[in-house]
């Protein structure tokens, strides 16, 4: 596996390298989500790059990023393990050097939803990905769609840049219990770990108020937010919601209309942690009950 830091390195490693190319970008803290990205990228490219780069830009003030987990030892094995040809693990001051001064800002979609709640974050994912995907210029990249609107606001990019690239949504990788995987899991104390998965049983709970015949998209969001809020004032740490919502997969507006692209989508936070999931309100039109955008 070969190990980048550089753009013209970056480049120049690719250069040759079998096609399809397919490319997963990541912040680290790898767990079996990302490693699902690199799995779904090996079945179908020849070769497979990875990035491994903790974006300051997509932070707010007061968010997690000096905190934010980071063990490239630990991640560049598992790469290696996964079956990564290259991996482009730049410093910060690479892909942002000193008088940058370039926005890339999709309109719209970023601007509720998680854009109220984070409003830079979005702004930062899409400079960033349009750097990483013009520095490797995959055939195909690779996204998880535990971060449903993040997958649309990257399509809405790669389509209105006419970027050369598919972007695949890969269905959300789960805990046993049900509790979606991410980086931010570790920050949980044991009493909120064992709450946490309440998130998508209540997520359940409106995919099938969403089954029942002449349903509506406030039906489901009734449901989930009957269990989600009526753990209050249980002994037991409960959810705080920022949001809970049935929404078109692809423009994220808020729907009462359900049909293939409609997602129930949640973040609650339990203590300091924020737990981001979502859920297809039409499971036959998407294996898994996992939509893509």
């Amino acid at each position: 596996m070969n190990v980048t830091r550089h753009v013209a390195e970056t480049r120049a490693a690719l250069a040759g390298l079998p096609r399809p190319l397919g490319f997963v970008p990541t912040m680290g803290a790898l767990h079996d989500g990302h490693l699902a990205l690199v799995a779904a990228a090996r079945t179908s490219c020849a070769t497979v790059v990875a990035s491994l780069f903790v974006n300051p830009t997509q932070f707010g003030a007061g968010e997690d990023l000096g905190s934010y987990r980071r063990d490239e030892a630990r991640d560049l094995e598992l790469y290696e393990q996964a079956g990564v040809g290259v991996v482009f693990a730049p410093a910060a001051a690479e892909l942002y050097p000193s008088g940058f001064a370039t926005a890339v800002h999709v309109r719209g979609l970023t601007e509720h939803f998680e854009g109220a709640a984070r409003p830079d974050h979005f702004g930062g994912v899409a400079l960033v990905v349009t750097k990483l995907l013009n520095i490797v210029r995959p055939d195909t990249a690779f996204f998880g769609q535990k971060d449903a609107q993040q997958m649309a606001v990257v399509h809405r990019l790669a389509r209105d840049l006419d970027l050369p690239v598919e972007i695949v949504a890969v269905p959300t990788v789960r805990e046993p219990d049900g509790l979606a995987l991410s980086s931010r899991n570790a920050y949980l104390t044991a009493d909120e770990r064992a709450v946490a998965p309440v998130l998508y049983r209540a997520l359940l709970a409106g995919a099938s108020a969403a089954s029942r015949p002449g349903a509506t998209g406030r039906d489901a969001v009734a449901a989930a937010a009957l269990l989600l809020l009526g753990r209050a004032g249980s002994s037991r740490p409960s959810f705080s919601i920022d949001y809970l919502a049935a929404v078109d997969a692809g423009t994220f507006a808020q729907t009462d209309t359900l049909g293939p692209r409609t997602l129930l989508i949640a973040a609650a936070r339990l203590g300091k942690t924020r737990l981001l999931d979502n859920i297809s309100l039409s499971p036959s039109a998407y294996p898994g009950g996992d939509a893509t955008a």
